[in-house]
Order: structure tokens, then sequence, then C-alpha cells
């Protein structure tokens, strides 16, 4: 598969795994709010590294799992389960939820750069998620585990993180309706990007039997 393919599909993981407003993107744009572009930028790049070195984690530890199809058949069906359960769980708490008060915006002290890497490194959700498709992509003969492939994937999921939070910092004037940024926006956008976790997952177990 071409290099190029293999980018653009990382950077699309990525930015699919990045879309739903959360802690790291409307901090990405509420600091570009009060501090300016640059500054949301600096936080962004620090974001982007920590991904970059979680991502080739993730794409290591699914080498590892290829090398034992039945214990990746086995967490397949489990993750599946467990996507479904998150999606409706998130579903039905984002058509039940009350939309809580607004926090005061405590500001960091600490360089925006690494202030970023912090963040980033505390949500260690990119590595299951990342590991899980790189799996998905490898299984459907997209990709390989051969360094080039691997280094070009990471370097796209790192680029589309740094797309999407480019996208936050400088539409945040567009996205900062309390309907789009509310928490019950939030669960909304994660149960349907679970949704289509699953989904892929479910395929993947159809094309396997």
């Amino acid at each position: 598969m071409s290099i190029t393919v293999i980018f653009f599909l990382g950077l699309f993981v990525a930015m699919v795994g990045v879309v739903p407003p959360g802690l790291l993107n409307m901090t990405a744009a509420r600091i570009s709010l009060k501090e300016g572009a640059g500054r949301g930028i600096m936080f962004s790049t620090g974001v982007c590294i920590v991904v970059y070195v979680q991502t080739y984690i993730a794409a290591i530890f699914a080498r590892y799992l290829s090398n034992h199809p039945d214990i990746v058949e086995i967490l397949q069906r489990v993750a599946f389960v467990i996507f479904v359960l998150i999606t409706i769980y998130f579903l039905v708490l984002a058509s039940q939820q009350k939309e809580p008060k607004q926090k005061a915006e405590i500001k960091s002290k600490h360089g925006r750069l690494l202030h970023g890497m912090l963040l980033s490194a505390l949500n260690v959700f990119p590595i299951p998620y990342q590991a899980y498709m790189t799996i998905t992509l490898v299984s459907f003969g997209i990709m390989n585990f051969e360094k080039l492939s691997i280094v070009t994937y990471v370097t796209g999921a790192a680029t589309g993180t740094f797309v999407m939070l480019y996208f936050y910092i400088f539409f945040f004037d567009k996205i900062k309706d309390r309907k789009f940024t509310s928490q019950k926006s939030m669960n909304l956008s994660i149960g349907i990007i679970t949704g289509i976790v699953a989904l892929i997952t479910f395929i993947n177990i159809l094309r396997e039997l």
C-alpha cells in the first residue's frame, strides 16, 4: 500500500478520535482565545509530540498482538461489546443529562508546550484506540508492520491531531456556542464515534468467520 495512503489513513483516524469536544481541543481553543493563536499552537504542538509517541507505542503493541491471532480474535469480540455498551451509555446520557454550571478557568503558569505535553500524557485513550485501529488496518491489508509503514502512519496520526486542534483554535468563535460545546453534545459526539468504531469491529469479525 502507498505510504501516502497510509499517511492519510493515520491522519483521518486521528482526526476522528479528536473530533468530539474534549479536554485537549477545548483547552487549545480557550488558550488561543485568551492568549493568542501562537500560544494555542504551541500547546497543540506539545500535545502532538506526546500523541506521536503514544501512537508509536500503540503500533508496536499492535504488532505484538498480530503475532498472537488467538488473542486478537478474543480482543475483537470484547472490544465490540465494550464499544457497543459505551455507545449506548453516551447516547442515553446525552439525551438525559442536564447541563452543569461552567467552572472558572484556571490559567496555567507553565509553558504552553509543556502544558500540552502534560495534558496529552494524562490522556491515555489514544494508545488502545490506535492499537486497535492499527490491527484493523493491517487485517484489511491496508498497511503492514514494516518500519516505514509504522512511521508513516504515526506521522499521519500526529498530523491529524494537530489539524483538528488547529481547527478548534481558529474556528472557536464559530463553535463556542454552548449548544455545541455542552456536555450533552460531547456525550453525543463520543457516542457516535464509538458507534462507528463498533461497526468497523463488527465488519472485521464477520470477515474472519
